[in-house]
């Protein structure tokens, strides 16, 4: 089967190499618009139960894939300056980069070509000279665009505005932290994700950014506008920027998912929101799927997107339900600091409804104790 893919992002060259493994025949290109090695954004984080599928689906790649992870096995909830604990949660992290570069050596030895560096102007085209057309471009996909009376996608865009900055500051659990200042309430997600870097999103509500006067700032005075805020978690390490611009969440969906013998892979797909850690686990549970249905139905494409659709989109519906719940959270956080930290920590970590008080319990006990203790001394 001669099979092209758009995208050299997780999606993309995760299924290029779970078929190529699958099936030696299969001529597999991957096209990609940027230059080889370029890329915006710090680290990227798995849950355990993420990278289960990933060691089902390959233990070999698996190995090479976390080989150099950083990981934990509990969060921190920091409110008030108290730092909470949940433990039972572990996540595995790593640099966006070295993600990507593993990726791309791994396809290479399988002898997958990746064309760096160029554009596809005529989607049409190169869907006529294939068997196959993967669009796996992103949240902003090209070929969805191209295809859009068609794929029906829709687009919310959420309210909060979020930057991406790294720094040296290590935090070693994945850290959510709430600051109040004199403008509002500023939120920062962050882990460690190598022995030296760690990712800092932060988040902050609209109102809260223009009496900052973020709407008006540089990047570099807001990078330094935030560091300030955060000063007391950051120590003596700045911020560090690479386009780290405001941005708001975008929610992208899609009425339809193939189209002739393409199909949406990923970000361009569905998003699902960064607050849940899942949008690359997402990308690559649809290569899975993706190269399951191909191995059913060999040489049927229609049927194995029948059967792609099947798998994944129960799984789509429901993390884009969990994650529209997770942002609504945090869009109304500031009716939630009365809390004391335990209490607020305990509302964060069910804020999907996907965790009961007894999941809770079993991942952690010393917690739900400290939790049940408090609300007993309320009664």
């Amino acid at each position: 089967m001669k099979i092209t893919i758009i995208g050299a992002g997780p999606a993309g060259l995760y299924f290029a190499l779970l078929a190529k493994k699958h099936e030696r025949s299969h001529d597999i290109r991957v096209i990609e618009q940027n230059p080889q090695g370029a890329t915006y954004g710090w680290g990227v984080v798995f849950s355990d139960v993420g990278l289960a599928f990933l060691k089902d689906a390959d233990p070999e790649f698996f190995a090479e894939f976390t080989a150099h992870h950083e990981r934990c096995d509990y969060m921190e909830i920091v409110h008030r300056g108290h730092h909470v604990q949940v433990h039972g949660n572990h996540f595995s992290r790593t640099s966006r980069i070295d993600m990507l570069d593993t990726l791309q050596r791994a396809c290479e030895r399988e002898g997958i070509r990746i064309e760096y560096g160029r554009r596809v102007e005529d989607v049409g085209a190169l869907a006529a000279d294939c068997d196959l057309l993967v669009a796996a471009d992103g949240g902003n996909s090209a070929v969805r665009g191209q295809y859009a009376e068609h794929f029906r996608p829709s687009f919310e865009k959420r309210r909060n505005k979020f930057a991406w900055y790294g720094t040296r500051q290590r935090f070693h659990p994945v850290s959510l932290i709430f600051r109040e200042s004199e403008h509002g309430v500023f939120i920062a997600h962050s882990y460690q994700y190598s022995p030296t870097l760690s990712t800092f999103l932060v988040e902050v509500d609209p109102d809260t950014w223009r009496r900052a006067g973020l709407d008006r700032a540089s990047e570099d005075e807001s990078r330094r506008y935030c560091a300030q805020v955060f000063g007391a978690e950051l120590g003596s390490n700045e911020l560090l920027s690479n386009r780290s611009l405001w941005f708001e969440a975008n929610i992208v969906k899609n009425e339809r998912w193939t189209h002739g013998n393409i199909v949406l892979l990923g970000d361009a797909l569905r998003t699902v929101h960064f607050s849940l850690g899942s949008g690359t686990r997402m990308a690559m549970q649809d290569a899975i799927a993706l190269q399951r249905g191909l191995a059913a139905h060999p040489g049927d494409v229609q049927a194995a997107f029948a059967a792609f659709e099947a798998e994944r989109r129960p799984a789509s519906s429901s993390f884009q339900q969990s994650a529209a719940r997770s942002l609504d959270w945090y869009e109304n956080v500031a009716g939630k600091l009365h809390l004391d930290p335990v209490s607020f920590a305990y509302d964060y970590m069910r804020r999907t409804g996907q965790v009961s008080h007894d999941d809770l319990r079993k991942r952690d006990p010393h917690f739900t104790a400290a939790f049940d203790a408090l609300r007993a001394t309320d009664r």
